[in-house]
């Protein structure tokens, strides 16, 4: 950070304006918001009356300006010192031991992040078609990492292949899954007579299922079964999704 960042830093933390800080150095505000901007330096008795006014001293101003930068102090951290500096030997320690378990819990923290493995989840090489396409659930797929850019809720992957849940899950796209009970309205990935579907799920109340395509440009892709119609319905999940609106009720 630049000396005239610095300069600004430590004006704004005492509350004071430009016009404030110019009024005790005897300049004009202009001349204070060039020093800021780095356009001009202060002159030597400027730069004594800047540290009063600023209720700082050279190494923090000029911190940036010499290897030893870091070590010095902030306008809290020379607070916080002298308060230490006045407790007794007892309060002294106090503050060591707090200090110390403080620090220990950090560097557990961040010894367990190292440490720690993601959790991974099956990606299912074999797609969950927004169409016709049957793969052998527990077969065929890799592990991925749960990261990112991955739900945390997720529990297992499956490739999508076609176009009847465009735009919102587009051909070739992973569709994250768990195993959450269905609602009206969430997509699922489905096994109707021994063929798999990600599609809406609808029950109404007489009972028929209805299975809908996001992409109503595909609804050949529908799948209805009637209550006795002695057709098979098993749900692998609920895709994690936003809820959607069922067709006809946009």
């Amino acid at each position: 950070m630049s000396l005239g960042k610095r300069i600004q830093e430590c004006r704004e933390g005492l509350g004071l304006s430009q016009a404030a800080l110019a009024k005790q150095l005897g300049v004009s505000q202009s001349t204070v918001g060039n020093y800021e901007a780095g356009i001009s330096f202060p002159r030597e008795e400027v730069l004594l009356r800047l540290f009063d006014s600023l209720e700082t001293d050279p190494n923090t101003l000029f911190q940036d300006s010499f290897r030893a930068g870091g070590a010095a102090l902030s306008r809290r951290e020379r607070q916080l010192l002298e308060q230490y500096r006045g407790l007794s030997p007892m309060g002294k320690e106090t503050v060591g031991s707090v200090v110390d378990a403080l620090c220990a819990y950090r560097d557990d923290l961040e010894a367990g992040k190292a440490d720690q493995e993601p959790r991974m989840i099956p990606l299912y090489r074999s797609p969950a078609a927004a169409g016709y396409a049957a793969p052998v659930f527990g077969e065929d797929f890799d592990y991925i990492p749960v990261e990112d850019d991955v739900p945390p809720a997720a529990e297992f992957a499956v490739r999508i292949q076609g176009d009847s849940m465009a735009p919102f899950i587009g051909d070739g796209s992973v569709a994250y899954v768990n195993r959450d009970p269905l609602q009206a309205g969430d997509v699922g990935i489905f096994c109707v007579d021994g063929d798999i579907f990600c599609k809406q799920y609808y029950k109404d109340p007489a009972g028929v299922v209805y299975l809908f395509s996001l992409n109503r440009a595909r609804a050949d892709a529908d799948q209805v079964l009637l209550p006795g119609g002695g057709r098979t319905l098993v749900c692998f999940g609920r895709v994690i999704l936003h809820t959607l609106p069922l067709p006809g009720k946009e």
